[in-house]
């Protein structure tokens, strides 16, 4: 990983995703409900804020080798958690076009 800073940047990008998604999915394609919009759109935020979080705040900053298993499996969480949301959105998506 490059720095926390790049790493902030892709939280706040894949939380935009996730967000344009749920409105084009609403205002275009009108297959999501007002409900479903602002569950969605608050899924995404409270991602951002739990992840930015993390990583202003690493565990054992004194050493390098932990901080750097830190990020890597912040990272990892954040892709997963990413894919449960976008799943969730896509799964919305099929429900409603049934």
């Amino acid at each position: 990983m490059a720095s926390v800073r790049t790493l902030k940047k892709d939280i706040n990008f894949l939380t935009s995703e996730l967000v344009t998604q749920a409105y084009l999915n609403q205002l275009i394609f009108d297959k999501i409900s007002d409900d479903a919009l602002v569950e969605h759109i608050t899924k995404a935020v409270d991602f951002r804020n739990n992840f930015v979080e993390r990583a202003n705040h690493p565990d054992g900053k004194d050493n390098a080798k932990l901080v750097k298993a830190y990020y890597r499996t912040l990272r990892k969480e954040m892709v997963e958690e990413f894919g449960a949301l976008y799943e969730a959105l896509a799964q919305q998506l099929k429900e409603s076009a049934q």
